[in-house]
Protein backbone atom coordinates (compact mmCIF):
# COMPACT_ATOMS: atom_id res chain seq x y z
CA UNK A 1 0.00 0.00 0.00
CA UNK A 2 1.56 3.35 -1.05
CA UNK A 3 2.22 5.86 1.70
CA UNK A 4 0.01 8.96 1.98
CA UNK A 5 0.35 12.40 3.52
CA UNK A 6 -1.30 10.97 6.64
CA UNK A 7 1.33 8.26 7.01
CA UNK A 8 3.78 8.79 9.91
CA UNK A 9 6.94 10.68 8.96
CA UNK A 10 9.13 7.81 10.16
CA UNK A 11 7.60 5.53 7.50
CA UNK A 12 8.47 8.03 4.78
CA UNK A 13 12.01 8.29 6.12
CA UNK A 14 12.28 4.49 6.34
CA UNK A 15 11.02 4.16 2.75
CA UNK A 16 13.65 6.58 1.44
CA UNK A 17 16.52 5.23 3.56
CA UNK A 18 15.72 1.65 2.49
CA UNK A 19 15.84 2.58 -1.20
CA UNK A 20 19.10 4.49 -0.73
CA UNK A 21 20.67 1.43 0.94
CA UNK A 22 19.45 -0.83 -1.89
CA UNK A 23 20.89 1.55 -4.49
CA UNK A 24 24.25 1.72 -2.69
CA UNK A 25 24.41 -2.05 -2.36
CA UNK A 26 24.09 -2.41 -6.14
CA UNK A 27 26.82 0.12 -6.99
CA UNK A 28 29.52 -2.60 -7.32
CA UNK A 29 27.38 -4.67 -9.72
CA UNK A 30 26.27 -1.61 -11.71
CA UNK A 31 29.86 -0.38 -11.92
CA UNK A 32 31.04 -3.78 -13.15
CA UNK A 33 28.35 -3.68 -15.85
CA UNK A 34 29.43 -0.13 -16.74
CA UNK A 35 33.11 -1.03 -17.10
CA UNK A 36 32.33 -4.21 -19.04
CA UNK A 37 30.07 -2.26 -21.40
CA UNK A 38 32.70 0.42 -21.99
CA UNK A 39 35.36 -2.21 -22.74
CA UNK A 40 33.08 -4.20 -25.08
CA UNK A 41 31.90 -1.04 -26.86
CA UNK A 42 35.51 0.10 -27.37
CA UNK A 43 36.59 -3.34 -28.60
CA UNK A 44 33.62 -3.54 -30.97
CA UNK A 45 34.37 -0.10 -32.40
CA UNK A 46 38.09 -0.89 -32.72
CA UNK A 47 37.61 -4.18 -34.58
CA UNK A 48 34.88 -2.71 -36.75
CA UNK A 49 37.17 0.10 -37.87
CA UNK A 50 40.13 -2.26 -38.29
CA UNK A 51 38.26 -4.75 -40.48
CA UNK A 52 36.21 -2.24 -42.47
CA UNK A 53 37.42 -2.22 -46.08
CA UNK A 54 35.21 0.62 -47.28
CA UNK A 55 34.78 4.20 -46.10
CA UNK A 56 33.52 4.88 -42.61
CA UNK A 57 29.78 5.09 -42.03
CA UNK A 58 28.40 8.48 -42.85
CA UNK A 59 25.03 10.05 -42.29
CA UNK A 60 22.59 9.13 -45.08
CA UNK A 61 21.61 12.81 -45.21
CA UNK A 62 23.54 15.34 -47.38
CA UNK A 63 24.12 17.57 -44.35
CA UNK A 64 23.61 16.21 -40.83
CA UNK A 65 21.04 18.29 -38.97
CA UNK A 66 21.41 19.94 -35.58
CA UNK A 67 18.72 18.59 -33.25
CA UNK A 68 17.65 19.94 -29.85
CA UNK A 69 15.95 17.40 -27.59
CA UNK A 70 14.48 18.66 -24.34
CA UNK A 71 13.60 16.18 -21.63
CA UNK A 72 16.71 14.00 -22.04
CA UNK A 73 16.52 13.02 -18.36
CA UNK A 74 13.45 10.96 -19.23
CA UNK A 75 13.71 7.75 -21.18
CA UNK A 76 11.68 9.10 -24.11
CA UNK A 77 14.12 12.00 -24.58
CA UNK A 78 17.13 9.74 -24.16
CA UNK A 79 15.74 7.29 -26.74
CA UNK A 80 15.29 10.03 -29.35
CA UNK A 81 18.72 11.47 -28.55
CA UNK A 82 20.39 8.13 -29.24
CA UNK A 83 18.30 7.55 -32.37
CA UNK A 84 19.23 10.85 -34.02
CA UNK A 85 22.88 10.41 -33.01
CA UNK A 86 22.99 6.93 -34.54
CA UNK A 87 21.51 8.38 -37.74
CA UNK A 88 24.46 10.77 -37.97
CA UNK A 89 22.97 14.00 -36.65
CA UNK A 90 24.33 16.42 -34.03
CA UNK A 91 22.19 16.34 -30.87
CA UNK A 92 22.03 19.00 -28.18
CA UNK A 93 20.23 18.08 -24.96
CA UNK A 94 18.40 20.09 -22.30
CA UNK A 95 16.24 19.39 -19.28
CA UNK A 96 15.02 20.67 -15.93
CA UNK A 97 17.04 19.76 -12.85
CA UNK A 98 14.82 21.27 -10.12
CA UNK A 99 16.66 19.59 -7.23
CA UNK A 100 20.02 20.40 -8.88
CA UNK A 101 20.64 16.67 -9.19
CA UNK A 102 22.03 16.04 -12.70
CA UNK A 103 19.66 13.95 -14.82
CA UNK A 104 20.96 10.76 -16.38
CA UNK A 105 20.56 11.91 -19.99
CA UNK A 106 23.16 14.66 -19.67
CA UNK A 107 25.85 11.93 -19.49
CA UNK A 108 24.85 10.28 -22.76
CA UNK A 109 27.66 9.98 -25.31
CA UNK A 110 25.04 10.82 -27.95
CA UNK A 111 24.97 14.45 -26.80
CA UNK A 112 27.31 17.14 -28.06
CA UNK A 113 26.23 19.52 -25.26
CA UNK A 114 23.73 19.76 -22.42
CA UNK A 115 21.85 22.76 -21.01
CA UNK A 116 19.96 23.05 -17.72
CA UNK A 117 16.57 24.70 -18.27
CA UNK A 118 14.90 27.13 -15.85
CA UNK A 119 11.55 26.11 -14.29
CA UNK A 120 8.51 26.45 -16.57
CA UNK A 121 6.71 28.95 -14.34
CA UNK A 122 4.65 30.68 -17.03
CA UNK A 123 6.69 33.91 -16.78
CA UNK A 124 8.36 33.54 -20.17
CA UNK A 125 11.87 32.71 -18.95
CA UNK A 126 11.54 29.09 -20.07
CA UNK A 127 10.57 30.03 -23.64
CA UNK A 128 13.39 32.60 -23.74
CA UNK A 129 15.88 29.97 -22.59
CA UNK A 130 14.81 27.48 -25.28
CA UNK A 131 14.99 30.24 -27.91
CA UNK A 132 18.50 31.20 -26.78
CA UNK A 133 19.69 27.59 -27.07
CA UNK A 134 18.16 27.29 -30.55
CA UNK A 135 19.89 30.48 -31.70
CA UNK A 136 23.25 29.71 -30.05
CA UNK A 137 23.43 26.14 -31.38
CA UNK A 138 21.89 26.93 -34.79
CA UNK A 139 19.27 24.22 -34.26
CA UNK A 140 17.33 22.85 -37.26
CA UNK A 141 14.69 20.86 -35.33
CA UNK A 142 13.56 21.12 -31.72
CA UNK A 143 11.96 17.92 -30.40
CA UNK A 144 10.09 18.63 -27.19
CA UNK A 145 9.99 15.71 -24.75
CA UNK A 146 9.23 17.66 -21.61
CA UNK A 147 6.76 16.58 -18.93
CA UNK A 148 3.12 17.19 -18.14
CA UNK A 149 3.72 20.28 -15.99
CA UNK A 150 5.39 22.26 -18.79
CA UNK A 151 2.97 21.32 -21.59
CA UNK A 152 1.55 24.79 -22.33
CA UNK A 153 4.93 26.49 -21.79
CA UNK A 154 6.38 24.15 -24.42
CA UNK A 155 3.69 25.36 -26.80
CA UNK A 156 4.60 28.99 -26.08
CA UNK A 157 8.28 28.19 -26.62
CA UNK A 158 7.49 26.47 -29.95
CA UNK A 159 5.68 29.58 -31.18
CA UNK A 160 8.60 31.82 -30.16
CA UNK A 161 11.17 29.52 -31.78
CA UNK A 162 9.35 29.30 -35.12
CA UNK A 163 8.60 33.02 -35.12
CA UNK A 164 12.18 34.17 -34.55
CA UNK A 165 14.27 31.41 -36.18
CA UNK A 166 14.25 28.97 -39.08
CA UNK A 167 14.10 26.06 -36.63
CA UNK A 168 11.07 23.76 -36.86
CA UNK A 169 9.49 22.51 -33.63
CA UNK A 170 7.94 19.09 -33.09
CA UNK A 171 5.50 20.66 -30.66
CA UNK A 172 1.97 22.02 -30.96
CA UNK A 173 1.41 25.72 -30.33
CA UNK A 174 0.16 26.98 -26.97
CA UNK A 175 -3.57 27.16 -27.79
CA UNK A 176 -3.71 23.72 -29.42
CA UNK A 177 -1.62 22.21 -26.61
CA UNK A 178 -3.98 23.63 -24.00
CA UNK A 179 -7.03 22.45 -25.94
CA UNK A 180 -5.73 18.86 -26.03
CA UNK A 181 -4.07 18.92 -22.60
CA UNK A 182 -7.15 19.92 -20.57
CA UNK A 183 -9.49 16.94 -20.15
CA UNK A 184 -12.82 18.80 -20.59
CA UNK A 185 -11.73 20.71 -23.71
CA UNK A 186 -10.15 17.59 -25.25
CA UNK A 187 -13.37 15.58 -24.80
CA UNK A 188 -15.47 18.48 -26.13
CA UNK A 189 -13.20 18.87 -29.16
CA UNK A 190 -13.27 15.12 -29.85
CA UNK A 191 -17.08 15.19 -29.72
CA UNK A 192 -17.14 18.11 -32.18
CA UNK A 193 -14.97 16.08 -34.55
CA UNK A 194 -17.66 13.39 -34.58
CA UNK A 195 -15.70 10.76 -32.66
CA UNK A 196 -16.87 8.71 -29.69
CA UNK A 197 -16.44 10.18 -26.20
CA UNK A 198 -17.37 8.94 -22.73
CA UNK A 199 -19.90 11.11 -20.91
CA UNK A 200 -17.81 13.76 -19.15
CA UNK A 201 -19.27 16.23 -16.65
CA UNK A 202 -17.40 19.27 -15.30
CA UNK A 203 -18.04 19.87 -11.59
CA UNK A 204 -16.96 22.80 -9.43
CA UNK A 205 -18.64 21.85 -6.15
CA UNK A 206 -19.72 18.84 -4.13
CA UNK A 207 -23.38 19.68 -4.79
CA UNK A 208 -22.82 19.70 -8.57
CA UNK A 209 -21.20 16.30 -8.27
CA UNK A 210 -24.02 14.89 -6.16
CA UNK A 211 -26.64 16.22 -8.60
CA UNK A 212 -24.83 14.68 -11.57
CA UNK A 213 -24.46 11.31 -9.87
CA UNK A 214 -28.11 11.18 -8.77
CA UNK A 215 -29.14 11.13 -12.43
CA UNK A 216 -26.49 8.55 -13.34
CA UNK A 217 -28.95 5.62 -13.41
CA UNK A 218 -26.88 2.49 -14.13
CA UNK A 219 -23.72 4.31 -15.17
CA UNK A 220 -20.56 4.54 -13.11
CA UNK A 221 -18.10 7.45 -13.12
CA UNK A 222 -14.51 8.20 -12.11
CA UNK A 223 -13.61 11.52 -10.50
CA UNK A 224 -10.57 13.18 -12.14
CA UNK A 225 -8.97 16.54 -11.47
CA UNK A 226 -8.72 18.89 -14.46
CA UNK A 227 -5.26 20.12 -13.46
CA UNK A 228 -2.19 18.18 -12.32
CA UNK A 229 -2.08 17.03 -8.69
CA UNK A 230 -0.15 13.89 -7.79
CA UNK A 231 -2.14 12.87 -4.67
CA UNK A 232 -5.42 12.84 -6.62
CA UNK A 233 -4.20 11.09 -9.74
CA UNK A 234 -4.23 7.51 -8.49
CA UNK A 235 -7.80 7.45 -7.13
CA UNK A 236 -9.99 5.42 -9.51
CA UNK A 237 -13.00 4.92 -7.20
CA UNK A 238 -16.19 4.13 -9.10
CA UNK A 239 -19.02 6.53 -8.28
CA UNK A 240 -21.67 6.68 -7.03
CA UNK A 241 -20.85 4.60 -3.96
CA UNK A 242 -23.51 2.35 -2.38
CA UNK A 243 -24.85 5.11 -0.12
CA UNK A 244 -25.43 8.82 -0.70
CA UNK A 245 -23.51 9.73 2.46
CA UNK A 246 -20.40 7.78 1.40
CA UNK A 247 -20.55 9.37 -2.06
CA UNK A 248 -20.78 12.84 -0.54
CA UNK A 249 -17.91 12.02 1.80
CA UNK A 250 -15.76 10.93 -1.14
CA UNK A 251 -16.49 14.09 -3.13
CA UNK A 252 -15.91 16.30 -0.09
CA UNK A 253 -12.49 14.75 0.41
CA UNK A 254 -11.35 16.27 -2.90
CA UNK A 255 -13.09 19.65 -2.46
CA UNK A 256 -13.90 20.57 -6.08
CA UNK A 257 -14.24 24.31 -6.69
CA UNK A 258 -14.27 26.89 -9.49
CA UNK A 259 -10.51 27.35 -9.07
CA UNK A 260 -9.91 23.61 -8.73
CA UNK A 261 -12.43 21.89 -11.03
CA UNK A 262 -12.89 18.17 -11.50
CA UNK A 263 -14.65 16.03 -14.07
CA UNK A 264 -16.87 13.01 -13.59
CA UNK A 265 -16.00 10.73 -16.50
CA UNK A 266 -18.11 7.74 -17.47
CA UNK A 267 -16.45 4.43 -16.65
CA UNK A 268 -15.99 2.27 -19.74
CA UNK A 269 -15.49 -1.40 -19.04
CA UNK A 270 -12.68 -2.81 -21.14
CA UNK A 271 -8.92 -2.77 -21.76
CA UNK A 272 -7.06 0.54 -22.00
CA UNK A 273 -4.50 1.34 -24.69
CA UNK A 274 -2.14 4.23 -25.26
CA UNK A 275 -1.14 5.54 -28.66
CA UNK A 276 1.91 7.58 -29.59
CA UNK A 277 2.17 9.35 -32.89
CA UNK A 278 4.24 11.99 -34.63
CA UNK A 279 2.04 14.44 -36.53
CA UNK A 280 3.67 16.51 -39.27
CA UNK A 281 1.45 19.22 -40.81
CA UNK A 282 -1.71 17.28 -40.04
CA UNK A 283 -0.34 13.93 -41.31
CA UNK A 284 0.46 10.93 -39.13
CA UNK A 285 4.17 10.42 -39.84
CA UNK A 286 4.86 7.70 -37.25
CA UNK A 287 2.62 5.62 -35.01
CA UNK A 288 2.76 2.96 -32.30
CA UNK A 289 0.38 1.63 -29.66
CA UNK A 290 0.44 -0.62 -26.62
CA UNK A 291 -1.66 -1.65 -23.66
CA UNK A 292 -1.86 0.99 -20.98
CA UNK A 293 -2.12 1.20 -17.19
CA UNK A 294 -2.60 3.89 -14.54
CA UNK A 295 1.18 3.82 -13.96
CA UNK A 296 2.60 2.29 -17.12
CA UNK A 297 6.00 0.65 -16.52
CA UNK A 298 5.87 -2.24 -19.02
CA UNK A 299 5.64 -1.54 -22.75
CA UNK A 300 4.58 -4.33 -25.11
CA UNK A 301 3.99 -3.05 -28.66
CA UNK A 302 0.78 -4.18 -30.31
CA UNK A 303 1.39 -6.15 -33.53
CA UNK A 304 0.45 -4.33 -36.73
CA UNK A 305 -1.90 -7.18 -37.60
CA UNK A 306 -3.91 -6.79 -34.39
CA UNK A 307 -7.40 -5.41 -35.19
CA UNK A 308 -7.12 -3.10 -32.18
CA UNK A 309 -3.88 -1.64 -33.57
CA UNK A 310 -5.51 -1.03 -36.93
CA UNK A 311 -8.50 0.66 -35.26
CA UNK A 312 -6.27 2.88 -33.11
CA UNK A 313 -4.20 3.93 -36.13
CA UNK A 314 -7.33 4.73 -38.14
CA UNK A 315 -8.72 6.68 -35.18
CA UNK A 316 -5.52 8.77 -34.92
CA UNK A 317 -5.49 9.49 -38.65
CA UNK A 318 -9.12 10.60 -38.54
CA UNK A 319 -8.44 12.86 -35.58
CA UNK A 320 -5.51 14.57 -37.30
CA UNK A 321 -7.41 14.89 -40.58
CA UNK A 322 -10.58 16.30 -39.00
CA UNK A 323 -8.65 18.90 -37.03
CA UNK A 324 -8.10 20.64 -40.40
CA UNK A 325 -5.04 22.40 -39.04
CA UNK A 326 -1.35 22.47 -39.79
CA UNK A 327 -0.69 20.69 -36.50
CA UNK A 328 2.84 19.43 -35.92
CA UNK A 329 3.86 17.67 -32.73
CA UNK A 330 3.51 14.52 -30.63
CA UNK A 331 -0.02 13.24 -30.15
CA UNK A 332 -0.68 10.51 -27.57
CA UNK A 333 -4.14 9.38 -26.48
CA UNK A 334 -5.32 6.98 -23.78
CA UNK A 335 -8.23 5.01 -25.24
CA UNK A 336 -10.59 2.47 -23.68
CA UNK A 337 -12.12 -0.30 -25.79
CA UNK A 338 -15.65 -1.10 -24.63
CA UNK A 339 -15.85 -4.90 -24.30
CA UNK A 340 -19.57 -5.07 -23.45
CA UNK A 341 -20.80 -5.25 -27.05
CA UNK A 342 -18.33 -7.03 -29.30
CA UNK A 343 -20.86 -6.97 -32.16
CA UNK A 344 -20.16 -3.27 -32.67
CA UNK A 345 -17.33 -2.11 -34.91
CA UNK A 346 -14.07 -1.13 -33.22
CA UNK A 347 -14.66 2.50 -34.17
CA UNK A 348 -17.90 2.53 -32.16
CA UNK A 349 -16.18 0.89 -29.18
CA UNK A 350 -13.22 3.29 -28.86
CA UNK A 351 -13.55 5.88 -26.09
CA UNK A 352 -10.69 8.35 -25.52
CA UNK A 353 -10.27 9.38 -21.89
CA UNK A 354 -7.40 11.86 -22.10
CA UNK A 355 -4.75 13.23 -24.43
CA UNK A 356 -1.04 13.83 -23.91
CA UNK A 357 -0.02 16.46 -26.50
CA UNK A 358 3.64 15.65 -25.98
CA UNK A 359 6.08 12.78 -26.41
CA UNK A 360 5.11 9.58 -24.61
CA UNK A 361 7.47 6.95 -23.21
CA UNK A 362 5.80 4.58 -25.70
CA UNK A 363 8.22 6.09 -28.24
CA UNK A 364 10.62 3.31 -27.16
CA UNK A 365 8.34 0.93 -29.08
CA UNK A 366 9.78 2.39 -32.30
CA UNK A 367 12.67 0.03 -31.53
CA UNK A 368 15.95 0.04 -33.42
CA UNK A 369 14.53 1.11 -36.80
CA UNK A 370 16.42 4.34 -36.32
CA UNK A 371 16.70 5.67 -39.85
CA UNK A 372 13.01 5.14 -40.68
CA UNK A 373 11.88 6.84 -37.48
CA UNK A 374 14.31 9.74 -37.92
CA UNK A 375 13.17 10.16 -41.54
CA UNK A 376 9.61 10.58 -40.30
CA UNK A 377 10.69 13.42 -38.00
CA UNK A 378 12.84 15.08 -40.69
CA UNK A 379 9.80 15.46 -42.93
CA UNK A 380 9.09 18.62 -40.91
CA UNK A 381 11.94 20.29 -42.84
CA UNK A 382 10.48 19.50 -46.27
CA UNK A 383 8.66 22.39 -47.96
CA UNK A 384 5.77 20.07 -48.83
CA UNK A 385 4.46 17.02 -46.91
CA UNK A 386 5.89 13.69 -48.03
CA UNK A 387 3.38 11.56 -49.91
CA UNK A 388 4.17 8.41 -47.94
CA UNK A 389 2.40 6.37 -45.33
CA UNK A 390 3.09 6.53 -41.62
CA UNK A 391 6.16 4.79 -40.24
CA UNK A 392 4.83 1.74 -38.39
CA UNK A 393 7.58 -0.08 -36.44
CA UNK A 394 7.80 -3.84 -36.76
CA UNK A 395 9.73 -4.21 -33.48
CA UNK A 396 8.37 -6.77 -31.01
CA UNK A 397 10.86 -5.93 -28.23
CA UNK A 398 9.20 -5.50 -24.83
CA UNK A 399 10.49 -2.88 -22.40
CA UNK A 400 10.75 -2.67 -18.62
CA UNK A 401 12.92 -0.84 -16.06
CA UNK A 402 15.06 -3.15 -13.96
CA UNK A 403 15.06 -0.81 -10.92
CA UNK A 404 11.26 -0.71 -10.85
CA UNK A 405 10.87 -4.44 -11.40
CA UNK A 406 13.46 -5.37 -8.77
CA UNK A 407 11.42 -3.56 -6.14
CA UNK A 408 7.94 -4.55 -7.34
CA UNK A 409 8.68 -8.10 -8.53
CA UNK A 410 11.40 -9.20 -6.09
CA UNK A 411 11.30 -7.27 -2.80
CA UNK A 412 7.68 -6.19 -2.27
CA UNK A 413 6.30 -9.72 -2.82
CA UNK A 414 8.63 -10.97 -0.04
CA UNK A 415 7.32 -8.28 2.32
CA UNK A 416 3.78 -9.28 1.38
CA UNK A 417 4.63 -12.93 2.11
CA UNK A 418 5.95 -11.98 5.57
CA UNK A 419 2.76 -9.99 6.21
CA UNK A 420 0.63 -12.95 5.15
CA UNK A 421 -1.00 -11.19 2.18
CA UNK A 422 0.70 -13.28 -0.52
CA UNK A 423 1.38 -16.98 -0.84
CA UNK A 424 4.78 -18.50 -1.60
CA UNK A 425 3.43 -19.57 -4.99
CA UNK A 426 2.50 -15.96 -5.82
CA UNK A 427 5.94 -14.75 -4.76
CA UNK A 428 7.65 -17.33 -6.98
CA UNK A 429 5.47 -16.26 -9.91
CA UNK A 430 6.58 -12.65 -9.41
CA UNK A 431 10.21 -13.78 -9.31
CA UNK A 432 9.71 -15.73 -12.54
CA UNK A 433 8.31 -12.57 -14.14
CA UNK A 434 11.37 -10.60 -13.06
CA UNK A 435 13.77 -13.22 -14.45
CA UNK A 436 11.82 -13.32 -17.72
CA UNK A 437 12.03 -9.53 -18.03
CA UNK A 438 15.78 -9.48 -17.32
CA UNK A 439 16.49 -12.22 -19.88
CA UNK A 440 14.01 -11.44 -22.65
CA UNK A 441 12.95 -7.80 -22.29
CA UNK A 442 14.99 -4.59 -22.58
CA UNK A 443 15.61 -1.74 -20.15
CA UNK A 444 15.67 1.20 -22.60
CA UNK A 445 17.80 3.35 -20.28
CA UNK A 446 20.70 0.92 -20.75
CA UNK A 447 22.65 0.74 -24.00
CA UNK A 448 25.95 -1.15 -24.25
CA UNK A 449 27.33 1.65 -26.44
CA UNK A 450 26.07 4.36 -24.06
CA UNK A 451 26.07 2.86 -20.53
CA UNK A 452 26.63 5.98 -18.42
CA UNK A 453 22.97 7.14 -18.24
CA UNK A 454 21.78 3.84 -16.73
CA UNK A 455 24.65 3.79 -14.21
CA UNK A 456 23.94 7.40 -13.18
CA UNK A 457 20.18 6.83 -12.94
CA UNK A 458 20.44 3.98 -10.47
CA UNK A 459 23.64 4.87 -8.60
CA UNK A 460 23.37 8.65 -8.26
CA UNK A 461 20.11 10.19 -9.47
CA UNK A 462 17.57 8.13 -7.54
CA UNK A 463 19.61 8.00 -4.30
CA UNK A 464 19.92 11.78 -4.62
CA UNK A 465 16.16 12.19 -5.06
CA UNK A 466 15.47 10.00 -2.02
CA UNK A 467 17.99 11.95 0.08
CA UNK A 468 16.39 15.22 -1.04
CA UNK A 469 13.03 13.83 0.03
CA UNK A 470 14.32 13.14 3.56
CA UNK A 471 16.05 16.51 3.98
CA UNK A 472 13.13 18.57 2.65
CA UNK A 473 10.33 16.29 3.94
CA UNK A 474 9.16 16.06 0.33
CA UNK A 475 7.08 12.93 0.82
CA UNK A 476 6.01 10.80 -2.13
CA UNK A 477 3.80 7.77 -2.74
CA UNK A 478 5.09 6.34 -6.03
CA UNK A 479 8.00 6.68 -8.47
CA UNK A 480 8.16 6.51 -12.23
CA UNK A 481 11.65 5.26 -13.06
CA UNK A 482 11.24 5.94 -16.78
CA UNK A 483 10.61 9.67 -16.28
CA UNK A 484 12.67 10.19 -13.11
CA UNK A 485 9.56 11.57 -11.44
CA UNK A 486 8.13 11.08 -7.94
CA UNK A 487 4.41 11.41 -7.24
CA UNK A 488 4.10 13.57 -4.16
CA UNK A 489 1.63 12.85 -1.39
Amino acid sequence: MPLTIESPAYLHVLQNVSLIIIAISFIPLNTAILITSLVLAFASSFFKNATSAGPKHQSPYPAPKRILVTGVGMCKGLFLTRSFHKAGHVVIGADFEPQYIPVCGRFSSSLKRFYRLPPATGKGTYAESVLQIVEREKIDIWISCSGVKSAVEDGEAAEAVEQHTKCRAIQFGASLTQLLHEKPSFIQNTDILGLNVPETLLITSVEEGMAALKSAKEKKYILKIVGVEDPVRGDLTLLPLPSESSTRRHLSKFQPSVLRPFILQQFIQGPEYCTHSVIIRGRVAAFTACKSAELLMHYEPLPQSDPVFEALLEYTMKYAERMKSNMTGHFSVDILVDDRDSAKSFEDRLFPVECNPRAHTAVVNFGNQTELMVKAYLDVLSPTPADIGAFIPSSTVKHYWVGHDFITRMLLPVLALLQGTKSLEEVMERWREFLQHVLLWKDPTYDIHDPWPAWWLYCVYWPGIFFWSIVHKDWWSRCNVSTGRIFRC
